[in-house]
């Protein structure tokens, strides 16, 4: 029965522009994912452009006698189906991408023989689903099939993706052989500069790279730089980002982090499986720090919430066009600092421009959500009943408040939350879950600064609950208790070092608190005064 390999390849990438011409162990990069993916004999034929652009890379294919065909940039399904033009419709047919140079011989006859076992007329490898890095990705079909997609009336991103129309036909199925090695968060694939090191790191010591076994290649995986330290990814982390752009926290003693020292928190965050950065234009230089950690490809591994300007500045009495300028000027100078043409989640800092300035703020915003700026709206609230208005706005989907485990103030309105839930899009993410850092500090002077007098009764039942629940300390009972709430989609925590940020990590990845416990903990907190629960009512004064 005949099996063939197309491994696609072309130089015109966006963030790392000619890498399937890098060198790994000094073999160019497409060279190696092909000759790696035809160790046990498999036919391949490298699919690329009939551009100029990759003449070049088509001069490289040649020298190391690779069969190749170049066809449509843009329509990789046609493409592909070309490149197979000798081919009869039974062909089994494994698609590649020259970015990918773990998978070889050995793993494709493994998806092969699931394929045929299974007498199923689809299957893929990609990531989370079957237990193995993202980057050990194949797609196994038959070439009929290819060919049915592509004499269709196919759109723009089933030509772009090859098999969206094979997988509606015939649906999803993973391989799932090495699904217990639960090494899905781990990446080896090539898309920036970083993994490109990483990839280096990872050969670097290799006798035959090309007869490696992928499954020793997922081994050295977990030493290279950049890699998850969890057994599985903490959606549900959200790193806030106050912390990179000024001193932030009652609690924080070391300052504001370097520019290296952001890069760091950020990547490392991300390659635990954090999904979403939390920042503001009002938070100093955050947003910067931010868009110089993303670049060289990672903006593409992580959502950014951003909040619009406080407009403290703007005046009472404004035209309807400067208000405009006022807020435009936030939105862009975002984009600038962050590096991009489109903020994923823009949120309102303050929930009453909502209504300030007769609504024309947020008016604004969704004629820029309209015209592509804007991906999705949000707003920052302060208490339940800005809530309770930010939750009759259908455009809001994103809303962010404060909450920890002693605040009480909340528990009336979470029916309201989980019913719109079920009826929209709707997204809840929490700060504050330390209180700004004092639930978990023995300091006595910042309790008093915070308005609690009765210092004693509270630590007290802080340290009682950890033994009831378990928990190893009482940062480990105020994240535990948060997640495991059902209305709660992230958790926004910042941190000063990283060390903090691995401490994190780590208490995200314990077991959730049991529903038992979280009563327990709701039906026996002591009661705070608003003027605690509310950062903005503290005493001031220095630490």
């Amino acid at each position: 029965m005949n099996s063939v390999i197309v491994l696609q390849a072309r130089t015109n990438s966006f963030r790392l522009p000619a890498k399937v011409m890098l060198p790994i162990n000094g073999i160019p990069l497409v060279v190696l994912a092909a000759k790696r993916a035809a160790n046990t004999g498999l036919k391949v034929i490298i699919a690329t452009s009939n551009e100029p652009s990759d003449d070049g890379l088509v001069a490289l294919i040649q020298r190391h006698g690779i069969s190749y065909y170049r066809g449509s940039l843009e329509n990789t399904l046609d493409r592909v189906v070309n490149a197979l033009s000798s081919y009869d419709n039974n062909t089994i047919v494994f698609r590649l991408t020259a970015d990918n140079v773990f998978p070889d011989g050995k793993f494709l006859d493994e998806i092969k023989n699931e394929f045929l076992n299974k007498n199923i007329q689809y299957i893929c490898c990609n990531g989370q689903h079957s237990g193995l890095p993202y980057g050990m990705s194949a797609e196994v079909t038959r070439l009929g099939h290819l060919r049915e997609a592509a004499m269709g009336d196919t759109d723009d991103y089933d030509k772009e993706h090859v098999t969206p129309s094979i997988i509606r036909k015939f649906g999803l199925s993973y391989f799932e052989k090495y699904l217990d090695l639960r090494k899905g968060h781990f990446r080896c694939t090539v898309d920036c500069l970083d993994d490109y090191f990483v990839a280096q790191k990872v050969f670097s010591d290799v006798i035959d790279p090309i007869q490696e076994s992928f499954l020793d290649l997922v081994t050295r995986l977990e030493k290279a730089p950049f890699q998850p330290i969890t057994s599985s990814p903490i959606p549900k982390l959200v790193l806030g980002t106050a912390q990179l752009g000024f001193d932030y926290g009652i609690a924080n003693k070391t300052g504001q982090p370097s520019k290296s020292q952001c890069q760091e928190l950020i990547k490392t965050a991300i390659t635990n499986g954090v999904i979403y950065l939390d920042t503001a234009r009002a938070y100093g230089t955050s947003e910067n720090m931010i868009g110089h950690s993303l670049r060289s490809g990672w903006s593409g591994r992580a959502k950014i919430i951003t909040k619009l300007s406080p407009l403290e500045d703007c005046p009472k009495e404004i035209s309807k066009s400067a208000l405009n300028a006022f807020v435009e000027s936030s939105v862009f100078q975002s984009c600038t600092a962050l590096g991009t043409s489109k903020i994923d989640v823009l949120m309102l800092h303050r929930a009453s421009l909502l209504s300030e300035w007769n609504g024309s703020v947020w008016q604004r915003l969704l004629e820029l959500q309209a015209l592509g700026v804007i991906g999705e709206l949000g707003v920052s609230v302060q208490n339940p009943e800005e809530l309770s208005k930010a939750l009759s706005v259908p455009e809001i989907t994103y809303i962010q408040l404060p909450y920890n485990l002693l605040d009480w103030r909340w528990d009336m309105i979470v029916m309201d939350i989980l019913a719109i839930k079920m009826s929209r899009k709707l997204t809840i993410h929490v700060r504050s879950v330390f209180l700004q850092g004092l639930l978990p500090s023995t300091d006595n002077t910042l309790w008093l600064r915070a308005n609690v007098e009765q210092v004693s009764i509270i630590k007290e039942w802080l340290l009682n609950q950890v033994g009831v629940c378990q928990r190893q300390n009482i940062i480990d009972l105020c994240i535990s208790y948060v997640n495991a709430l059902d209305w709660v989609d992230g958790i926004a925590i910042g941190v000063d070092n990283i060390d903090q940020l691995l401490e994190n990590i780590n208490y995200f990845s314990h077991p959730n608190m049991s529903t038992k416990q979280v009563k327990l903990i709701q039906s026996t907190r002591p009661k705070l005064s608003e003027a605690t629960l509310n950062p903005s009512a503290w005493k001031k004064g220095s630490l």
